[in-house]
């Protein structure tokens, strides 16, 4: 199964590149995830519960980040296996491009399935896949840009937690 988006982000480019590059905001982005550890030149190894249909699985696998143009483009790419559930593997390939005072951030993924997991059918895994790309990405976009800058302005600009997660991480 194939898709693509983009979603533009309140944050230069930069910002967001390095948040790409982050086990921390990954981790927090990608649905399920309950560990996520290494580094992006080595790559990652991640835990991931999520439930497809009536099949519950904990995949265990690991992500990888070549093809790297820096500050610009790159792709993840992962594979992980939920035992008799089978197992997931794919990739996505991101691109950063300047968007007035923020970064589009395009993407182009690519998701396979076997086992257990692909006998459900291509409709349930294709919505599946679909819901799950949606959520890294919205999340990706709050935890790199914050809360829109109304919620910003009614807490006051002494509420370090009313600032995206890594633009504290930046400004500390």
């Amino acid at each position: 199964m194939q898709m693509n988006d983009s979603i533009e982000i309140a944050a230069p480019r930069p910002v967001v590149w390095q948040a790409l590059l982050s086990p921390e905001v990954l981790k927090e982005c990608v649905p399920g995830c309950q560990e996520m550890s290494g580094s992006a030149q080595e790559g990652f190894e991640a835990v991931v519960v999520q439930k497809v249909g009536p099949v519950k699985a904990t995949f265990k696998g690991a992500v990888t980040i070549s093809d790297v143009v820096d500050g610009e483009s790159l792709t993840l790419s992962g594979e992980g296996k939920g035992g008799a559930a089978g197992f997931a593997k794919g990739g996505a390939k991101v691109t950063l491009t300047d968007a007035g005072e923020g970064t589009l951030l395009t993407y182009e993924v690519d998701a396979k399935v076997g086992g257990k997991l692909a006998q459900l059918g291509s409709r349930i895994i294709d919505g599946f896949a679909k819901k799950m790309a949606g959520q890294f990405f919205t999340r990706f976009q709050e935890v790199v840009q914050g809360p829109e800058e109304d919620d910003a302005a009614e807490g006051g600009e002494d509420e370090p937690s009313k600032k995206g997660w890594l633009k504290r991480m930046i400004s500390s």
